[in-house]
């Protein structure tokens, strides 16, 4: 045990975590250069594109150090996103220590400080790594003082390096081997084992990733999760080298791999811990919860045709995702389709662009919301989250809606945009300090609802680009909530409803209709757009129609026949316009997702 080293590498986005990691594999020399790829522990091709990490990943690095030693480097992979928070506390209580890595032009962000917390919550030891030193922007003094006054470390352990040119990875290495304590644990105790990930194999079914705290797992064990008591037996254990190596046994301190037949992902959830059915632990791992969705979002095929490929598709990526949740839903505009359950606006993101390119389908998603408490008159509670399932207004005593703590780093020449853009939210101000001359970190305690709209995009613009974000959801307060629904030709159109505070009800319906109008065609009858309250019209855009002139073929006379003329066509738009549907495209229900701002 006293040569493996457990390490994570945590950093804000975009700060080259993914680089570092090629450079860490390619030194080790465990993927030959012509298998070598950009982003190899990046599976999905959205990962590639956007340059972030999704679906986290480990590997077992072997190391010579200087001393002439061999080492076992554990690499576990973090997602960056503030949606995946949860997962990255699992990666990091699986370690004993961390590399946190700081852009050198960018220095110390809002995710660099919460992932900082998380380590330093799990007693992780910690190295200071400054990346992109070869940038011309590069501030390296400017990044050490931030690394001493906002993150309390020490300046003078940090590594300079550059992921990109290979510049400090060897300086990496050796720290990892020398800096960071070996696993601690009692191989013959017990087996006690922390599943930190698992992905879905077509072949082979769930293959789970757990680091073993104590005693020893092999083929033919029978093992017990401990959250839900499911039984199964091992059939192989080994490690991750880009592909999987089987191993004889998996003993405490090391990370691996398990199959066991284990058909879906969501029987092994992540925090849960592993043990031997015929001698279990005393105790499981602490901090195992199962992830909550906070945002929920509709999603219906362009075409109705398609809904048989949808269920397939969303069965297959529950497999390989089992935070995702979803229900089947109805639409009298858009028919069926389903209620879907997401971590937050990224995860909702990744999942429809998923569906769209892995599944080739077409989909419509309507607006996100959040969970509402809804306490009715006769002291029940219900948990609503769907436009469609909101209470009579006459039957509800009072809401509640869910309230986060958002801690947004800028430089101080933004305070004053980003207060404003607090403000417009409902936001209050809990408290600022400064960490440098002209850097601050401000701590809001915002509406859920505010946030999942279009917080994120107005916060990058006002700050430009500047800002960095990160969130917690601390509890749930009294509101007053609305339900905003579109008419269209007086018809409701119910993919487009909305829950909404009041405040905001007319803002929100009013970019709707403006956006609506700008959507929608032009038919051969006048078509009206409402935002409505209740019974009570709150917004309003028409659509003028088409106009043939009728009377072009009248070349003088009297004017009683123009008026007979002109008395045909509006009676005949009249009828037209009770028969006539109005056509809606896909680009409406897209476009009222977009502020007008």
């Amino acid at each position: 045990m006293k040569n493996i080293r457990n390490f994570s590498i945590i950093a804000h986005i975009d700060h080259g975590k993914s680089t570092l990691s090629d450079r860490l594999i390619q030194s080790t020399d465990i993927v030959s250069d012509r298998d070598f790829k950009d982003q190899i522990l990046d599976s999905m091709d959205i990962e590639r594109e956007r340059g972030i990490t999704i679906k986290s990943q480990t590997i077992c690095l072997p190391y010579t150090a200087k001393d002439g030693n061999l080492y076992w480097l554990n690499l576990i992979d973090t997602p960056g996103h503030v949606d995946f928070s949860y997962e990255v506390s699992r990666a990091l209580a699986s370690c004993e220590g961390a590399l946190l890595l700081i852009d050198a032009s960018q220095g110390v962000e809002a995710q660099t400080l919460a992932n900082l917390y998380l380590a330093l919550e799990n007693d992780l030891e910690i190295i200071p790594v400054i990346n992109k030193i070869d940038l011309p922007s590069a501030n390296i003094e400017m990044v050490k003082n931030q690394i001493e006054e906002d993150l309390g470390l020490d300046p003078d352990t940090a590594i300079l390096a550059s992921a990109k040119n290979n510049i400090g990875i060897e300086e990496i290495l050796e720290a990892i081997v020398h800096k960071l304590p070996p696993p601690k644990g009692e191989p013959n105790a017990p087996a006690k084992a922390l599943i930190f990930d698992s992905h879905y194999d077509p072949f082979r079914g769930t293959i789970v990733h757990f680091r073993v705290f104590d005693g020893r797992i092999r083929p033919k064990d029978k093992i017990m999760f401990m959250s839900n008591k499911a039984e199964y037996t091992v059939e192989e254990v080994g490690i991750f080298q880009i592909k999987r190596i089987i191993q004889d046994e998996i003993a405490a301190g090391r990370v691996g791999y398990l199959i066991a037949g284990i058909k879906t992902v969501s029987d092994t959830k992540s925090g849960d811990t592993i043990t031997r059915k015929d001698r279990p632990c005393e105790q499981a791992m602490p901090g195992f919860k199962d992830p909550k969705p906070v945002v929920f979002s509709s999603i219906y095929p362009v075409s109705t045709d398609d809904y048989p490929e949808l269920i397939v598709a969303l069965e297959k990526l529950k497999l390989n995702d089992a935070s995702l949740v979803y229900e089947k839903d109805s639409s009298s505009a858009l028919g069926f389709g389903f209620r879907c359950g997401f971590l937050g606006l990224l995860h909702l993101e990744v999942v429809q662009e998923r569906l769209e390119r892995e599944y080739d389908l077409s989909l419509i998603i309507t607006a996100p919301s959040v969970r509402y408490e809804v306490v009715l008159t006769d002291g029940t509670t219900l948990m609503v989250e769907n436009p469609a399932l909101f209470p009579d207004p006459a039957t509800i005593a009072s809401t509640r809606e869910p309230y986060i703590r958002a801690s947004i780093m800028v430089p101080d020449k933004y305070m004053g945009t980003v207060m404003t853009l607090c403000m417009e939210r409902r936001g209050i101000n809990k408290n600022y300090q400064y960490f440098s001359s002209n850097r601050l970190e401000m701590i809001f305690e915002l509406p859920l609802s505010e946030v999942v709209y279009d917080f994120y995009d107005r916060l990058k613009t006002v700050t430009q680009g500047y800002g960095s974000f990160d969130y917690e959801i601390i509890d749930y307060r009294e509101t007053d909530i609305v339900k905003v629904d579109i008419l269209i030709n007086a018809e409701k159109v119910d993919a487009l409803s909305q829950l909404v505070h009041r405040d905001n009800a007319v803002f929100r319906a009013r970019n709707a209709c403006d956006r609506l109008k700008e959507e929608i065609p032009r038919h051969m009858f006048k078509v009206a757009i409402q935002g409505a309250i209740g019974g009570k019209v709150i917004a309003r855009e028409t659509i003028n129609p088409y106009r043939k002139d009728v009377t072009a073929k009248c070349y003088g006379g009297d004017i009683s026949r123009k008026r007979k003329l002109l008395e045909k066509q509006r009676k005949g738009k009249k009828r037209m316009k009770m028969a006539g549907n109005v056509m809606i495209p896909q680009n409406a229900f897209l476009s009222v997702l977009k502020s007008k701002e």
